[in-house]
């Protein structure tokens, strides 16, 4: 009897041992993000992402296209007549030069959302003839009036400090060169942290999720679509959508965590740790009810842990995506909570970067299963 226990025991475990297994054999790949979050690409400037996710996607997918303005069309193909478009933008917020003064401080018009407080102290690298590192430079505390002391920062109080003549810059730097923002991936505790989280964490899902996918039969064809300029106006989405005409949609980037100190609850949006995050709604798109609904469901089937996502302020792909068509697309979207948005220091948790491709994968497969009428 004694010997009996032990080996059921023994079984409990081991199956217990087997079950924690098949919930965390999903990795997160981490050279692969810390490369694709550190490359640059502005808006409109994204040649060097674009080379980086066509050279890692193509092994994963039937097709490979690029439309005229810089989207990558990663396609594979399905059984079924209808067509799914995955969007997630390669470009990050960045800088664009506009004069270089007779000291050498390159002055700068921004692409893309910042506050400016967020640039003080930051390297940037500006892409001129060679990468150039310069630092935001501003007016030193210590020879400002009072009254400037307690005024908020403006942008056009920043300049970029590259320490060198202005004959030496004109060599290397001209108006319209890109800029962009120098931060090395690092893991802090359960998360990531970097510059360009936003979106570049969406542009490593989307890989994932096709790599996924590779061998796996979906009744649709799956269009993951990297975009471009997204953060100066969700552009590269509206062409592609309006090529591409999908019936079904997703839209893949970042959202706000505000779980900070000082957050009431209602305040937050997301929270980090809780999940991958369904929208329901943000500035620029109300996502279809019925791909809301079908979204919960595949989460709750599959015991995959999400948090509803409502955005006050702030768009996404997923707005063109859903109308940039004819007759619009059943569209929704998969959001990665990310607290310090905009800023150098963007952090995303690895549970809800896993629990976001486990979803888009799941809800991918089953397109063809769910009853969509109204």
């Amino acid at each position: 009897y004694k010997r009996q226990v032990e080996e059921k025991s023994r079984k409990t475990q081991i199956n217990r041992l087997f079950c924690n297994l098949k919930h965390s054999t999903m990795t997160i790949d981490i050279p692969l993000l810390k490369q694709i979050c550190e490359i640059s690409g502005a808006p409109g400037y994204e040649q060097r992402i674009r080379e980086l996710v066509i050279k890692k996607v193509t092994p994963f997918v039937d097709e490979l296209k690029v439309n005229n303005m810089g989207n990558v069309y990663a396609i594979k193909k399905g059984k079924g007549s209808k067509r799914v478009m995955i969007g997630a933008h390669m470009d990050e917020i960045g800088f664009i030069v506009t004069h270089i003064d007779d000291n050498g401080f390159v002055r700068f018009h921004t692409l893309g959302g910042f506050d400016p407080k967020t640039l003080t102290s930051q390297r940037v690298i500006i892409h001129g003839k060679k990468d150039l590192m310069g630092v935001m430079g501003a007016k030193p505390i210590h020879v400002m009036s009072p009254d400037e002391r307690n005024k908020p920062a403006k942008i056009k109080d920043y300049f970029i400090d590259l320490g060198m003549k202005k004959e030496e810059v004109e060599k290397l730097v001209e108006v319209g060169n890109p800029i962009t923002r120098y931060s090395e991936l690092m893991e802090m505790g359960d998360c990531v942290n970097c510059k360009s989280i936003d979106n570049r964490v969406s542009v490593y899902i989307l890989i994932e999720t096709l790599r996924l996918l590779k061998d796996k039969e979906v009744p649709y064809d799956i269009y993951g679509v990297f975009t471009v300029q997204e953060e100066v106006g969700i552009r590269g989405a509206n062409v592609s959508a309006m090529d591409i005409q999908p019936d079904f949609g997703f839209g893949l980037d970042t959202t706000i965590a505000y779980d900070l100190p000082g957050a009431a609850a209602h305040e937050k949006i997301t929270s980090l740790g809780e999940g991958t995050a369904i929208k329901i709604m943000d500035s620029q798109t109300i996502c279809d009810y019925r791909m809301v609904a079908y979204m919960k469901k595949v989460a709750n089937d599959n015991k995959i842990k999400w948090q509803p996502e409502i955005l006050p302020a702030g768009g996404t792909d997923t707005a063109g995506i859903q109308r940039m068509n004819e007759g619009g697309s059943i569209s929704g979207a998969v959001s990665i909570p990310t607290r310090h948005l905009h800023q150098t220091i963007e952090m995303a948790h690895k549970e809800d970067i896993i629990a976001s491709i486990d979803l888009l994968e799941k809800c991918l497969l089953s397109l063809d299963r769910y009853d969509w009428k109204f």
